[in-house]
């Protein structure tokens, strides 16, 4: 398995900050995970509020532990809640099963990470995230 480097994972959150600001976004906040779920990079906005380290890191970090992008999450959240309470609290409750919540795959399909973006609406996080992983060369699985 491919480990996401320093240097990408700074990558992403420019793309993924340059983004949100062409679409004039609320400030971001955006982590970067690697595939063990251990934070790589971490960027917060002037202007983000300082809680928003944990909702990036919970929604990058429910991606990459479950496998499934927030917005699959957010669906199960929907469709079987005691499920994702369950796994909530397995994960020691660091899980926002919401969209924002980007896996990061290479080429051949295997994950490497995860990208949490916050700050605006959760759809918006996603889209601006989604750019950061195209400008690194990955696949983002929103």
């Amino acid at each position: 398995m491919t480990d996401i480097s320093l240097r990408k994972a700074r990558q992403i959150i420019k793309a993924t900050l340059a983004k949100g600001r062409e679409m004039d976004l609320k400030p971001l906040s955006v982590v970067v995970l690697d595939a063990g779920g251990h934070v790589k990079a971490f960027e917060r906005e002037d202007g983000a509020s300082p809680g928003r380290f944990a909702i990036a890191q919970g929604k990058a970090y429910g991606a990459v532990m479950l496998g499934m992008p927030g917005s699959a999450q957010m669906a199960r959240a929907e469709q079987q809640a005691y499920f994702m309470a369950a796994a909530n609290g397995v994960f020691g409750g660091q899980v926002v099963p919401v969209p924002g919540g980007v896996l990061l795959k290479d080429k051949k399909g295997d994950v490497l990470g995860a990208i949490g973006v916050t700050g605006d609406t959760s759809d918006n996080d996603a889209e601006a995230a989604l750019a950061g992983a195209d400008a690194a060369g990955l696949v983002g699985e929103a």
